[in-house]
């Protein structure tokens, strides 16, 4: 009889005028939008670091350590399928986010070594490759940004009555939130110097 209630409550929920269901697709659709976007601006940096990479590798002795992680921490970001149910997965994005975030740090390693190199320095296909590497992290920053908003839209929206029961009864349920380790670190663009003398 419980059951039989419930189920009731729910039909009405949907009869009802306000039941949400075409506030929750959408929603649904402005994460996948903002998703994409996030994989695409994924997808643009590891596309540069061919090109980075091969920039440094004339340098002769580079620290060759530096950029094998760099080399390792591209495959393993690349390796992971990206698929609109992998934003979907806690335990997935959270993988994914964690590559993402290896890749990253070896990247920063490896332009904070670059400063050491006067060639590089002087080298302009090398300092528009860092330009453009810059330009990408802030694009990163704002994807993920507006992913972060509009799963957080989402998730309120269908947690509140009368769509969590429209929610409920089509098999809607709140997203994973995309977070980062060190958000302290994530929040403030990437510091490149573009050959300013050291002290």
């Amino acid at each position: 009889m419980h059951v039989l209630r419930s189920w009731a409550v729910i039909v009405l929920a949907l009869l009802a005028g306000g039941c949400g269901y075409n506030g929750i697709q959408t929603r649904d659709e402005a994460v996948k939008a903002a998703w994409a976007e996030v994989i695409a601006q994924y997808q643009r940096r590891a596309d540069l670091i061919p090109n980075i990479v091969n920039s440094v590798k004339g340098e002769t002795n580079f620290e060759q350590e530096t950029l094998t992680r760099v080399i390792e921490a591209r495959a393993k970001a690349t390796s992971i399928q990206v698929t609109p149910e992998l934003a979907n997965d806690p335990a997935a994005l959270q993988k994914f986010q964690q590559a993402q975030g290896a890749l990253s740090s070896a990247l920063s390693r490896l332009l904070v070594v670059s400063e050491n190199y006067p060639n590089l320095k002087a080298n302009q296909a090398f300092q528009d490759l860092r330009t453009e590497l810059e330009g990408t992290e802030n694009r990163i920053n704002i994807a993920r940004d507006r992913y972060i908003k509009a799963v957080q839209d989402y998730n309120v929206f269908v947690r509140q009555m009368p769509q969590n029961f429209t929610a409920m009864a089509m098999g809607y349920k709140e997203k994973p939130q995309f977070t980062v380790e060190n958000e302290k670190a994530v929040e403030q663009s990437p510091v490149v110097d573009f050959g300013a003398p050291k002290k």
